[in-house]
């Protein structure tokens, strides 16, 4: 790994976050007070930032409508640092409607929108920006339509020998898809990341150390966050594990993706894989801290 600075592409959905915290139970035909923020969103967005924060230069690839929430969400980015490549097409731009409990785990209402139109031909000119490392959201892998656009950028980054990294996302999308077309989707990037339930769901076992065994003999490096539980990591047979950081949860919205995103940006600049882990659960704690992704 280098210690530079270096030019990221991330590949994935641009998305408004509608983040809501009712301060009781809902009221179906009435009025139920709430907590509610408008912020930019998405996966890899969140990922995207955490990188910038780590000091590199980061542009994100992504396809929204010509609309309000794409005004919001490309703001925002580039209010966090993160330069933006993107084809404005004729849909809506993504929403996500996050519904916070009181623990602050989430229940998420999506619409896809202007994502579900990346062609194979759009991905590939909008990624060509010489990078040092391509990250792609595990959504475009998941989704049937944008499913080719993912695999085209990562074959061509592999055939410049530039390093790839894939979040695996969300779990119910991964158990539509099926375990067995996700790994094929992703066959020959380097990097994996994926949370416990997820790398359960995707390798068929009951702990998060058989599930570690089984990837990696498929990615070189290979992170399972556990949310309150902490992080592991595997790097060919040598393996890590780090508590997380203790704290108030108010909602849980983006605090894997600061983590990974965290991880990758300490990792590119050079440090071991227990000091990026560390920063990780860093920044996730401080995620948790408020409602809605932090910029």
């Amino acid at each position: 790994m280098s210690g530079e600075r270096q030019r990221i592409v991330v590949l994935g959905d641009l998305m408004l976050d509608v983040v809501v915290r009712p301060d009781g139970a809902i009221k179906p035909t009435s009025d139920t007070p709430s907590s509610v923020r408008l912020t930019r969103g998405g996966a890899a967005a969140n990922f995207a930032v955490a990188l910038a924060q780590s000091g590199h230069d980061v542009t994100y690839v992504a396809l929204v409508g010509d609309d309000l929430a794409a005004n919001v969400a490309l703001s925002a980015l580039a209010q966090s640092g993160v330069a933006t490549n993107v084809d404005i097409v004729d849909a809506p731009t993504g929403i996500v409607v996050a519904l916070v409990a009181e623990d602050g785990q989430r229940a998420m209402l999506t619409e896809r929108g202007a994502n579900q139109l990346l062609t194979v031909e759009r991905a590939l000119r909008l990624s060509d920006l010489g990078a040092e490392h391509v990250h792609i959201s595990g959504y475009t892998f998941l989704d049937p339509a944008s499913r080719p656009a993912a695999k085209a950028v990562l074959a061509r980054a592999r055939e410049r020998g530039v390093p790839v990294s894939v979040d695996v996302c969300s779990l119910e999308p991964l158990k539509k898809t099926t375990p067995e077309i996700f790994l094929g989707a992703v066959s020959g990037a380097t990097m994996l990341f994926a949370n416990e339930e997820e790398s359960l769901a995707l390798t068929a076992t009951r702990d998060v150390e058989s599930a570690l065994r089984f990837l990696e003999e498929r990615f070189f490096e290979v992170v399972i966050t556990l949310g309150a539980k902490g992080a592991l990591c595997q790097i060919g047979k040598e393996g890590f594990r780090v508590p997380a950081t203790a704290g108030l949860v108010l909602d849980t919205t983006g605090a894997g993706d600061a983590a990974t995103g965290t991880y990758l940006g300490e990792r590119l600049r050079g440090a071991d894989a227990e000091t990026a882990l560390r920063a990780a659960m860093a920044a996730a704690s401080v995620a948790v801290r408020s409602l809605g992704a932090v910029t």
